[in-house]
């Protein structure tokens, strides 16, 4: 059976499922969720509500986490630079940024996440270690792929910030002090590299209106002449290859 029809069984199995249920469900009282708040009787149950709140706060800062942590702030920037050196004002959109962002994300990182899955996730489904064991395992990699991409000027900045002992290595730093340096040093990297891109593009503006000066079209706008050749300068080149090598060797 190929691809395309088993997709089809499936789909049309599901189909026929739900809709022959719909009558039933008709008869059947939903559940309800109610969340309430009672008093603690004992230090484990006011532990397990501490639990529980924390869980919530790092789903809901899962995103920012991902941001801080991996190479997803490097890649969208370098991809904004690109659309604006370009001069193609929403294109590609920026859904389609993000979303090849992330992807290049995931991808650069995915030896690190490989080693927490090794190290801490898969330990810790088989109940052969604790979860604080399993947390302190999952930063380590982290920790390692950020401080390969940090500058040793910006941890310097931040030790001094925090006021806190002179550091003999790597283990002596804190997380609290390598994010912000980590942060930075991408910040920094990207702007780099997003100059870098600037520049041929850059050219190509200054060239067309020195040409439509010399022939008198002062009132043309020159992004109306010079986005077609950026364009196609792009394309020749083969820019979204070279940008995407790049970036991805950048981290390795």
């Amino acid at each position: 059976m190929s691809i395309k029809k088993y997709s089809a069984w499936i789909f049309s199995s599901l189909a026929a499922v739900f809709l022959t249920t719909l009558p039933s469900m008709a008869e059947i009282a939903l559940p309800s969720l109610n969340l309430s708040m009672k008093t603690a009787n004992s230090p484990q149950e006011f532990s397990q509500g501490i639990q529980m709140l924390i869980m919530l706060t790092i789903l809901t800062l899962a995103p920012s986490i991902l941001i801080m942590t991996t190479a997803f702030t490097r890649i969208i920037i370098v991809l904004a630079f690109t659309r604006q050196a370009i001069g193609t004002g929403q294109l590609p959109p920026t859904q389609v940024l993000a979303s090849l962002a992330l992807i290049l994300t995931f991808f650069v990182m995915s030896p690190t996440f490989n080693k927490i899955n090794q190290s801490a996730f898969q330990p810790y489904m088989n109940n052969k270690i604790t979860q604080q064991e399993a947390i302190k395992r999952s930063i380590n990699p982290l920790r390692d792929f950020m401080f390969s991409q940090t500058d040793e000027v910006e941890l310097a900045l931040f030790v001094k910030l925090a006021e806190i002992k002179k550091p003999r290595n790597m283990n002596d730093i804190p997380t609290y002090v390598l994010l912000p340096s980590f942060i930075i040093s991408e910040l920094k990297t990207s702007f780099k590299i997003g100059f870098m891109i600037f520049i041929p593009f850059l050219v190509i503006d200054i060239v067309v209106a020195s040409i439509l000066v010399s022939m008198g079209m002062m009132f043309l706008p020159p992004p109306m002449i010079a986005t077609p050749f950026k364009i196609i300068l792009f394309v020749l080149i083969d820019g979204w290859h070279l940008i995407s090598k790049s970036l991805v060797e950048g981290f390795r």
